[in-house]
């Protein structure tokens, strides 16, 4: 089960702790909301004024024959409407700005949330949920907020002046008016819990497609790799008619909700012309004061379909809200202390001390690590896949925090310096390279945006990717589109390699950066490497031992424990691990069993959860 799912808070139709929360993203816009309401209770007071005209030009000028009485009706009739227009015009406009501005403010809110948030509440959180929430749930808040809590006020008033004008023109016809009521109000209260549950249930389907989506669509190369269209149609199918069964459900009832409400309102209607028609037959009423009567029973109506219209708009804002705000009520696991300081310009000198870490409670996938790095030493990291190479880089990025011990840098604990000051002196080289859209030189110096062009040159030049670069189309101005697609693999990681450099980290943290390079390249790069890892410490996971065998010491990494530590001839002098990956890997002296078993173990399956080993 996903992780907002597990998480989700099922309120209650109508929570008002909820809704004063959404009510305070109104406090910025109460002069908007004012002009606003003001411009309605006019619109109304116009619409009130109608019937009675009506009544007026039947009973004092057509009764009479009065062709001049009813030209002037006429006329403050057209200036009337004109008017209307006006104030409806102004009126939809400053709402409409209105709510764009609320959907602004909540989308960048709770983008700036979820930045915060640390990688743990991402291992369970499905990408096309987060999209969902982004869009459609705070749309949702959007109708509640920039028209509903208005429409409210205008809808109040307009009904409580209409009750009073039909109390004072007939009271027995606006009795039996109010008759239908109650039936009006038992329909609203009666289904909002079938209205809030349909809503609720629509947005989590919803969001389960845009999840399966988004995953499919991003993995598309590997599903016709595999010739994997089918099964992908079929499950998608099953997500997709999951969201189609609750939108029809949710049709349902609306279907069956809002005819039943005009029937009520119609009930009304005939009720009034039902007796109206006799008293006017039997002289107690005239026929402008028949026709007005049922002009303001049609706008009685009105308002009441118009609350029901605003209970549904206020289930659907609930179910959004609540999703909204379990996201930003989760509280990032990573946070600076109120006393953190920043990390001083270091030197690069790493400590960690007794570090046990685990993903989930205490299922440890490091245990007791001890190591301490020399300012400008280089540290390989080698292990099998899932040994916790990657997951030694996640507590040193400080991504996770440790679960026992601690790490330092420079003495410093890095649980007490912020994650900033940390992080900018830390560069990061993954094995999967993530260019994002926009041009070369924008990815390029994307963890420093103040680096000049000497700088940024400096850099490819020595890694030996300027060539390439140059003959982009458009050179380093070239669109590298949606996770560059528009380069190769290798040239996306040498591109992310030069990105890391051009930020001018004192610890460099390669993750097998050369993976997805060529030999030739990779040559090249070593070769740079020299210069550009000069002075600052670096930690390289490779599982091509050739990369690594220059690097000061190697630590090798078993089953969460650092089990051996030294030179590459060292390592190979002692009968160990690092000794029989060596081995295996370039076919020495190693009987067919034994290194049948290695090669088993290099490929298990990742255990740990997070980003990798």
């Amino acid at each position: 089960m996903s992780h907002d799912i597990e998480q989700e808070r099922h309120v209650a139709p109508l929570d008002r702790g909820l809704l004063m929360r959404l009510m305070e993203y109104l406090g910025p816009h109460k002069g908007s909301m004012a002009l606003v309401i003001l411009l309605m209770l006019g619109v109304s007071a116009i619409t009130l004024a109608t019937p009675y005209l009506a009544k007026v030009t039947i009973d004092n000028y057509i009764a009479f024959g009065d062709v001049g009485g009813v030209d002037k009706i006429a006329l403050v009739m057209v200036a009337l409407f004109v008017t209307t227009w006006v104030l409806v015009y102004y009126r939809g406009y400053i709402r409409a700005t209105m709510g764009q501005k609320i959907i602004y403010t909540m989308r960048q809110q709770l983008y700036e949330h979820l930045q915060r948030l640390s990688l743990r509440y991402y291992d369970s959180m499905q990408v096309g949920r987060l999209i969902t929430r982004l869009t459609s749930d705070i749309d949702a808040l959007n109708e509640l907020l920039s028209g509903g809590v208005i429409d409210l006020v205008a809808d109040s008033v307009t009904l409580v002046g209409i009750a009073i004008i039909m109390l004072k023109m007939n009271r027995q016809l606006a009795a039996l008016t109010f008759i239908t009521v109650p039936f009006l109000l038992y329909m609203v209260t009666g289904f909002r819990m079938k209205i809030f549950l349909a809503q609720r249930q629509v947005r989590e389907k919803v969001a389960a497609v845009n999840a399966s989506l988004q995953e499919n669509i991003s993995g598309v190369r590997v599903t016709q790799a595999f010739t994997r269209e089918k099964e992908n149609l079929r499950r998608f199918e099953k997500v997709n008619r999951a969201s189609y069964d609750a939108a029809l459900h949710s049709i349902g009832i609306f279907s069956f909700f809002w005819p039943t409400i005009d029937l009520i309102s119609a009930v009304g209607t005939v009720i009034v012309l039902w007796f109206g028609g006799r008293w006017l037959v039997q002289g107690q009423l005239t026929v402008g004061e028949m026709v007005a009567f049922i002009g303001y029973t049609g706008q009685f109506f009105g308002p009441l379909r118009n609350l029901g219209q605003l209970f549904r708009v206020i289930q659907t804002a609930m179910a959004g809200a609540e999703r909204v705000f379990g996201i930003l009520d989760t509280v990032p696991e990573i946070q600076d202390k109120p006393d953190a300081i920043d990390l001083p310009p270091i030197e690069g000198h790493v400590q960690f001390d007794s570090v046990y870490f685990a993903y989930e409670g205490e299922d440890y996938v490091l245990r007791d690590i001890n190591l301490d790095v020399k300012p400008g030493e280089t540290i390989a990291l080698v292990g099998h896949t899932g040994a916790g190479k990657t997951s030694m880089i996640n507590i040193l990025c400080r991504f996770y925090d440790v679960s026992r011990g601690r790490i330092l840098i420079d003495g410093h604990d890095i649980r007490d310096v912020t994650q900033k000051s940390l992080r900018s002196q830390t560069g990061l080289v993954l094995q999967e390279p993530f260019l994002f859209s926009g041009t070369v030189r924008e990815n390029l110096i994307y963890g420093n945006p103040e680096a000049t062009e000497e700088d940024m040159l400096k850099v490819t030049r020595a890694l030996g990717i300027h060539g390439f670069i140059s003959q982009l189309a458009d050179g380093y101005d070239t669109e590298v589109q949606e996770r560059g697609s528009r380069l190769s693999l290798g040239q996306r990681q040498l591109v992310s390699f030069a990105r890391a450099i051009i930020n001018d980290p004192r610890i460099l943290i390669l993750d097998e950066a050369t993976a997805n390079i060529d030999t030739q390249t990779e040559q090249v790069i070593q070769r740079a490497l020299g210069q550009m890892l000069e002075g600052r410490t670096s930690f390289v996971i490779a599982h091509r031992l050739t990369t690594i065998q220059k690097a000061d010491r190697i630590v090798v990494i078993d089953d969460g424990r650092i089990v051996e530590i030294g030179s590459h001839e060292e390592l190979l002098e002692q009968d160990g691990v690092y000794r029989r990956l060596y081995m295996v890997q370039f076919g020495h002296a190693l009987s067919h069993t034994e290194e049948l078993e290695e090669v088993l173990l290099d490929t298990m399956p990742v255990e740990e959860a997070g980003l990798g080993s």
